[in-house]
């Protein structure tokens, strides 16, 4: 017997990393499970913030819409309540996949990473193709998030967790 703790090697075969996980449905909620759930909670409040801010600074910014067509009381006011319900509705959906995530839903758990993804990858693009600024205030935060966010839900154990109850 050697002094050497127990660890999984750094590099594991596909056939390995592609076996189903067991069925447990008395599985314990996972520390991954919980990170990405509370990832999510933080989006959210991110989301919010950003909604609050954006929502504060609009008088001063220009809309470069034509809406001269549009028989509005307020073009500018419309606009504004248009993004923030847009974005209310978008925060309350992203705020009940977490608690989906938390309760062991692996369609929400899936979804959610997809989003993610989808997330990251657009602002590579706009940062690739249009030299959109990469900012610590923005940017950096919402990228942070999404990275860790992907780490802690496609976990072994979070994937175990949410396929708990799936029989073979």
């Amino acid at each position: 017997m050697t002094d050497q703790p127990n660890k999984r090697p750094a590099f594991e075969p596909a056939q390995r990393l592609l076996r189903p996980t067991g069925y447990d449905p008395e599985m314990k909620r996972p520390a991954s499970t919980v990170t990405g759930f509370v990832l999510v909670l933080l989006r959210v409040v991110a989301g919010i913030i950003v909604l609050s801010a954006a929502a504060a600074g609009w008088g001063d910014a220009t809309i470069d819409i034509a809406l001269d067509d549009i028989d509005l009381v307020d073009p500018e006011t419309t606009v504004l309540w248009i993004v923030l319900i847009t974005g209310a509705v978008v925060l309350l959906i992203d705020a009940v996949l977490a608690i989906f995530i938390f309760r062991g839903h692996n369609w929400a758990r899936v979804l959610i990473m997809f989003v993610a993804v989808i997330s990251i990858s657009t602002t590579f693009i706009a940062w690739a193709a249009h030299e959109q600024a990469v900012t610590l205030e923005g940017t950096f935060l919402s990228i942070g998030l999404d990275v860790l966010l992907l780490l802690a839900l496609s976990s072994r154990s979070a994937a175990a967790y949410a396929r708990r109850n799936e029989r073979r």
